[in-house]
């Protein structure tokens, strides 16, 4: 399959294949008061794993659901259960949202096998699907399992057994300096996920003391012009009208960055739907670029 998301019809179809796990990795913003782990235990898709997006993370910053290292990622993938053999589909609660996020840190660390729930979790219910509801306790230990994987892997532990062989691509993650360089260097079209607002400064940033703006020389595409109304993603020739509205060239570089490297993903996937596979994210995002008071010129 080239394609990057997967229909809820074919999900319901495979659900029971040995070789296929299933991950919701539901996280929202931090206005939004909602709790995934809380909610994965009320209704979750049957055999589904939950993949903490706070916890499966870089513990040595203080930046917002960092990129972890790949030995953590791959000790927190084998907490979870999951091989190099298997198939992953990924979905969340809002239908295509931090979803794209896990799907991402998939291709990062070298599994191609990934793909996103189209329509997420509504869509799934919306078909009239089962849910399973209380929570599978192994799924809750195995959450549990993987971050506390990750503090070990930090703290010089050993971790065992490793089922998950994680193989980083550094060509699909910008740092800092990279994206400084990009302004002067002009190598790679800079697009950004936000809001128009936060993007222009009219509008404040969810985070306190983060000042709202954008990096020199980026454009902004907010990602639900990725989605339709049903929150699935657009079909290839909408999906081109967008990009071609903001000047963005598919036959130039592009790398992607948003308010902390979540929903960047989400203009990724859209890209990978026109066939783009080596966009890159800058996963410190506006977040870190405020923080080191850079700002916008």
């Amino acid at each position: 399959m080239n394609e990057p998301v997967v229909s809820v019809d074919w999900l319901h179809a495979n659900l029971r294949e040995p070789n296929l796990k299933v991950l919701d990795a539901s996280w929202y913003m931090p206005d939004e008061q909602r709790n995934p782990i809380q909610e994965y235990q009320v209704a979750h898709i049957p055999g589904a794993l939950f993949f903490d997006v706070d916890g499966i993370v870089d513990r040595t910053t203080n930046l917002p659901h960092m990129l972890p290292s790949e030995e953590a990622f791959a000790a927190a993938a084998s907490a979870l259960g999951i091989e190099n053999k298997d198939g992953i589909v990924v979905y969340d609660g809002k239908g295509i949202f931090s979803a794209a996020r896990v799907w991402w840190m998939f291709l990062v660390f070298g599994h191609s096998k990934v793909w996103v729930l189209d329509g997420g979790l509504p869509r799934w219910r919306a078909s009239g699907y089962d849910v399973e509801s209380s929570a599978s306790s192994d799924a809750i230990l195995k959450s549990s399992a993987a971050s506390e994987a990750i503090e070990k892997v930090y703290q010089g532990q050993t971790v065992g057994p490793i089922t998950f062989q994680a193989k980083f691509r550094p060509c699909l993650v910008w740092a800092l300096e990279q994206v400084k360089q990009n302004i002067e260097d002009k190598t790679h079209q800079h697009i950004d996920a936000r809001s128009k607002g936060r993007f222009d400064g009219t509008a404040p940033e969810p985070r306190k003391g983060i000042k709202s703006g954008h990096v020199p020389g980026s454009k902004c595409i907010p990602f639900p012009q990725m989605l339709d109304a049903s929150q699935t993603l657009l079909p290839a020739d909408e999906l081109t009208k967008r990009f071609d509205q903001e000047g963005i060239s598919l036959e130039s570089p592009v790398v992607a960055s948003c308010g902390t490297g979540v929903t960047a993903c989400v203009l990724v996937l859209g890209l990978h739907r026109l066939g783009k596979r080596d966009v890159a994210v800058y996963d410190g995002s506006w977040t870190e670029w405020a923080d080191r008071g850079c700002y916008s010129c």
